[in-house]
């Protein structure tokens, strides 16, 4: 496959990203402080193999169990791949904040901008929540282990709370600042596998089989049907291969953005495909106790096989790498939120856009959408009081939100045809041929994480990941009627109102 990378001629990068900005319709207003490493970093952080994994590996057992699992994720990565790809093409075109909805209302109209925007805001803000609860139920496992601390539902939501005002107070310092914790999170994560992965082949005098690994199916769903049971399995995978789009909302805020967000977002995937494999593979190899591990009392599955195969002290050292590695994820996840939260509110996409647009003189940072993005990620995950399967739901809300709203622009830039005016970064003559298969992959998985995920349904099982999507599609259209007429991207920057606008939103 040949890709194109070559850079606009004439001007040095940051100056000619800049002069695309005004040509896209927008006033740089935020700091262009991140290189090419810290744009592939934020995606590579939100995607977080030892968050996805980790925090879902105790639904993958259930759901299909280790040969799902590992196949799964083989096979969900090379169709993620071919999504990233053909996303990674427009982001090229149109590098800026609004990302997926700015591409679709570019290349479809006003309303394919507006469910694009969103569904991405649904899935962002879903994320925030599934990563940094799941952070906060790793912390609880390990508070066990320490101190003999209860995992309680209540308790796990003040520790969440927590991780999300830390978050939130990280993200208030600047873009540089969540750009060195993003490079030293790509060292980390890649690092923290390799040090799970050599301790847990070389402490344990027993592993499982290869045909164990490779080929044992697990069903506790309820449901009969294993080619079913194998597909809702595929959650784990494709919620853990979400979130990178945030190279595409830091792109106002990365030198070079035309190239460097688009290699950004492949690199993440690649990379994160390869080492996620390994620790797959290197948990369930050491699993000791398959019940035992379902049913652990630290409600942490992983943690489980880490102390079954390591003892207390060696499972609290992993378990440190693991948590500090979730915290990494949910800071990134919160920068590329706010930067969605902010660049809808720019084009008065949201109610109150004249408050979540505003951004720090100081810091060149969009405050207020900061503080909406982890207040509304809080609430999401408060069913987690009620329901021990409302985290899959949110889960599941992250990946329903955020994996139509990749496609759109894809579907949309084959529609467009010769009309879309490719960037510097392209995938040539495979353009059509991998955009359609990101397409049929992506309305495959959007159906399937619909379905509910395990039987009988009742009101604690069902699957609100559908209510949640409803939910959206009908706040955003009777949103629309209010806000047709104010909302809009500018088609070039200029015009004295969008200047006016855009400048109140300087404090």
């Amino acid at each position: 496959m040949s890709v194109s990378t070559s850079p606009r001629k004439g001007t040095s990068a940051p100056k000619d990203e800049e002069q695309r900005l005004r040509e896209l319709g927008y006033q740089p207003v935020l700091a262009r402080r991140m290189g090419g490493f810290g744009n592939f970093a934020i995606s590579f952080s939100v995607i977080s193999i030892l968050s996805g994994c980790m925090t879902l590996y105790g639904f993958g057992m259930s759901t299909g169990g280790p040969a799902v699992m590992l196949w799964g994720w083989a096979g969900v990565g090379l169709f993620v791949l071919c999504v990233g790809m053909a996303l990674a093409e427009v982001t090229s075109a149109y590098p800026t904040s609004g990302a997926l909805y700015y591409m679709a209302d570019r290349l479809g109209g006003r309303k394919w901008g507006w469910y694009t925007g969103w569904l991405n805001l649904l899935g962002l803000l879903g994320a925030i929540a599934g990563i940094d609860y799941g952070a906060a139920l790793f912390t609880g496992a390990l508070m066990k282990l320490q101190w003999g601390f209860a995992p309680t539902p209540g308790k796990t939501m003040i520790i969440f709370v927590c991780i999300l005002l830390l978050h939130a107070v990280i993200n208030l310092f600047g873009v540089r600042l969540v750009s060195i914790l993003n490079s030293v999170s790509v060292w980390w994560h890649l690092a923290g596998v390799a040090v799970i992965v050599s301790v847990l082949a070389i402490v344990p005098s027993h592993h499982q089989s290869p045909s164990f690994v490779f080929t044992e199916f697990v069903n506790d769903t309820g449901w009969h049907n294993p080619l079913y049971v194998a597909a809702i399995g595929l959650l784990l995978a494709q919620y853990t291969f979400c979130g990178y789009d945030a190279s595409a909302h830091l792109s106002e805020e990365t030198s070079n953005a035309s190239v460097s967000a688009a290699r950004g977002i492949v690199r993440a995937i690649w990379v994160s495909w390869v080492a996620g494999f390994v620790l797959l593979a290197g948990l369930t190899f050491a699993i000791q106790d398959y019940a035992g591990t379902q049913n652990t009392e630290t409600g942490v599955p992983p943690a489980q096989i880490l102390i079954d195969a390591l003892g207390t002290s060696g499972a609290t050292a992993m378990l440190l790498i693991v948590i500090a590695a979730q915290l990494f994820c949910g800071n990134a996840e919160v920068a590329a939120a706010s930067r969605m939260v902010f660049a809808f509110s720019r084009d008065n996409a949201l109610p109150g856009s004249s408050l979540w647009r505003k951004v720090s003189a100081r810091t060149q940072t969009p405050v207020p959408a900061v503080w909406l993005s982890v207040i509304v990620a809080g609430v999401l995950a408060l069913p987690s009081l009620y329901s021990a399967t409302a985290y899959g739901a949110v889960t599941a809300i992250n990946v329903i939100g955020i994996t139509p709203a990749y496609a759109i622009p894809i579907f949309l830039k084959l529609r467009a045809g010769g009309r879309f005016q490719r960037g510097p970064w392209h995938l040539g003559r495979w353009s059509k041929p991998v955009g359609w298969i990101a397409v049929v992959w992506v309305a495959i998985v959007t159906v399937l994480f619909l379905l509910p995920q395990s039987s009988p349904v009742t009101i604690s099982s069902m699957n609100y990941a559908s209510i949640a999507l409803v939910a959206v599609l009908v706040l955003a259209t009777v949103w629309w009627f209010v806000a047709r007429r104010s909302y809009g991207t500018p088609s070039a920057y200029g015009n004295a109102r969008e200047q006016a606008e855009i400048e109140e939103g300087i404090i």
